[in-house]
């Protein structure tokens, strides 16, 4: 099967910024896009393909058909007909809450649902933007819950100032925030489940609070305290940087500066790449012909066994994802 786009879902929240409608090229006269989903299987946020013949149909109908054909055979064994990864860019113009997720135990017993356990690739950031990742003091639920109760949780959470090209990993059970200034790439588990622990006392427009989940992310939070939440790497020119390998996920960084080939033959999964930079055009075994520029993500199918990239005037930057 041919390389498949899709049309993004774009989210319009209160602490959205300006900048995913011109990194997308997208012709929208939208403001305040906090989200566009690049890629999804999630209920009621189900991608549509946007070219070639399967245009208009959505990204879980072609899994319901082709089945592993799409995503590999352990992929389709274990998650049926949805894609187990969900695409995201997110552009923060205001701090979001303080949040953690269940992982797929505790998701799947309250919610009948998968955890989420994600990445964040940071695209760019404004001067001392920042975000919180982790602990950093050890606490225990109780200490939690008066801490909650005394609106300090962030007094124990490790915050960074953030640059482009950084890069977390965030666990399930992670307590973890996005900063004002952020514009980030998120890769995670298919799954919209998220626990509000603290929301800086804001109230909306009628002078409520947003409810938290106080109990709900007690029992969610992993309580480990690490040296480091931020992921050290060393970036290479024109060869695949692993960036996370997980259960869920591996992700790998491409900054090319001329023709590189993927081989996929031993892998049994289907490939999504995401442009965070520059422009180029990809080429797989079987003579299917895509062109990418930066803010687009494209998907290729489980069949793939070998993907060529040409750059564009000698510069693209990708994101490489699967499972």
């Amino acid at each position: 099967m041919y390389p498949l786009k899709f049309d993004p879902i774009l989210k319009q929240v209160l602490w959205g910024g300006e900048r995913i409608i011109p990194f997308k090229h997208l012709n929208s006269e939208q403001h305040q896009v906090g989200e566009s989903w690049e890629i999804s299987g999630v209920k009621g946020n189900e991608s549509v393909v946007a070219n070639g013949e399967y245009k208009g149909r959505t990204i879980s109908s072609l899994i319901r058909e082709f089945k592993e054909e799409i995503v590999g055979e352990d992929n389709y064994a274990h998650f049926g007909d949805v894609l187990p990864l969900l695409i995201k860019f997110i552009d923060a113009r205001k701090d979001l809450s303080i949040q953690v997720h269940p992982n797929d135990e505790l998701a799947s017993l309250r919610h009948d649902s998968f955890g989420k356990t994600e990445m964040w690739y940071v695209i760019d950031a404004d001067k001392n933007a920042k975000l919180r990742s982790g602990f950093s003091k050890q606490i225990d639920a109780r200490q939690y819950k008066d801490l909650i109760y005394k609106s300090a949780i962030t007094d124990v959470l490790k915050e960074y100032v953030i640059r482009p090209d950084d890069v977390f990993f965030l666990p399930a059970g992670r307590v973890h925030s996005i900063g004002a200034g952020a514009f980030i790439a998120e890769i995670q588990q298919t799954s919209d489940i998220t626990y509000r622990i603290y929301d800086f006392d804001r109230k909306d427009a009628e002078g409520k609070k947003r409810e938290l989940h106080t109990e709900l992310a007690k029992d969610a939070i992993d309580y480990e305290v690490l040296d480091e939440y931020r992921t050290i790497y060393t970036p290479e020119k024109d060869e695949p940087i692993e960036l996370v390998a997980s259960p869920y996920f591996v992700t790998s960084l491409y900054d090319l500066t001329e023709e590189i080939s993927c081989d996929y033959s031993e892998l049994d999964s289907f490939i999504i790449f995401i442009c965070i930079g520059g422009a180029c055009q990809l080429v797989d075994n079987e003579g299917n012909e895509i062109d990418m520029h930066a803010g687009e993500t494209v998907l290729f199918t489980a069949t793939v066994s070998d993907i060529t990239i040409y750059p564009e005037n000698n510069f693209v930057k990708l994101l490489e994802t699967y499972v």
